[in-house]
């Protein structure tokens, strides 16, 4: 929690000693009834001595002042809310080695079902795109924010020989460019997630595609998807050829854009990573004014104060 106006806290040593100089009285009050030696008199003169109550109704008149200091001071707190207008391109590896059965159903599965519970976990007025890419790269769906269609393309993605990680930064960033700008001119915040389990094996290099995306100002965050033991079975000669997951190629761009990175090694794990990515691409963190919270509950205490000193005193604090 923040305040807007922090030096304003100072007025809770005022409150402070108000507590202090209470204390204080109590004490000196109890010693005067003490010299008061004919405790049978004291009893017949007054009968229903108020004790703890009075407490009570001190202890919750600070309170309520307390709140209100608090309350003039501009309390905040940092919240999450969805923005208003951003575009996320998802880039999926369709690469043979995803057809690898390390992680359960398969790498490809895996990804498609990870992929999904992102699209639920970002706020509905974000603008989701589909690059899908092996040796080749293709737009699936340009950013939209109807999750249908971006949900039927992840379901209906196939898989080719080659990866091409480059181009489908390149890709990305052109789908990113055609998303009209807002009212006064600027490009709505975008970001790019790109999952793959492999390093490029055709077209531009990682290192080129990522200078272009910090460039543009659109950070790549990457998944590096799979086990070091994957393999997959060509079905020419059923050779089986190992497919370990390089994550040191897709770590270093997203150093380089300044995206996150992150490794997963089972379907579980990487709906959980596209979980956090969606909190962070789909939420903003904003300061929040929490004063209305404080005036509340010092009128309330206020209201309690009152209540109790009219039910054993019969009078107003």
């Amino acid at each position: 929690m923040s305040f807007a106006h922090s030096p304003r806290l100072l007025l809770l040593l005022a409150v402070v000693a108000l507590g202090a100089i209470y204390a204080v009285l109590q004490v000196a009050r109890k010693g005067y009834a003490v010299r008061f030696t004919n405790l049978d008199l004291l009893d017949s003169v007054a009968p229903k001595r108020p004790g703890w109550r009075r407490h009570v109704v001190a202890a919750t008149f600070l309170a309520a002042i307390v709140l209100q200091v608090v309350a003039f001071a501009g309390p905040a707190r940092n919240t999450e809310v969805p923005r208003e207008r951003a575009t996320v391109m998802m880039a999926i590896d369709t690469s043979l080695s995803m057809e690898a059965t390390d992680v359960s159903p398969s790498r490809l599965e895996g990804a498609k079902i990870a992929a999904k519970a992102f699209l639920d976990k970002v706020p509905p007025k974000i603008n989701i795109g589909l690059v899908s890419f092996n040796r080749t790269v293709s737009l699936q769906v340009a950013p939209t924010t109807d999750r249908t269609a971006v949900a039927k393309a992840i379901d209906a993605l196939k898989l080719g020989e080659g990866t091409a990680i480059g181009e489908a930064i390149y890709s990305s960033l052109d789908a990113l460019n055609q998303v009209p700008a807002d009212a006064d001119g600027t490009k709505p915040p975008a970001a790019i997630v790109l999952m793959s389990d492999g390093k490029t094996t055709s077209g531009r290099p990682d290192a080129q595609a990522s200078a272009a995306a910090k460039t543009a100002g659109v950070p790549v965050s990457t998944i590096a998807f799979g086990t070091q033991t994957g393999s997959i079975v060509l079905p020419q000669d059923g050779q089986v050829i190992p497919v370990p997951v390089d994550e040191s190629a897709l770590r270093r761009i997203a150093e380089d854009t300044g995206g996150k990175s992150f490794g997963a090694q089972s379907t579980a794990e990487l709906t959980s990573v596209y979980q956090s990515l969606g909190s962070s691409v789909g939420y903003e963190t904003k300061l929040t004014d929490i004063t209305p919270w404080f005036v509340g509950f010092a009128l309330l205490l206020a209201l309690l104060t009152a209540a109790l000193s009219l039910r054993w005193f019969s009078r107003l604090p």
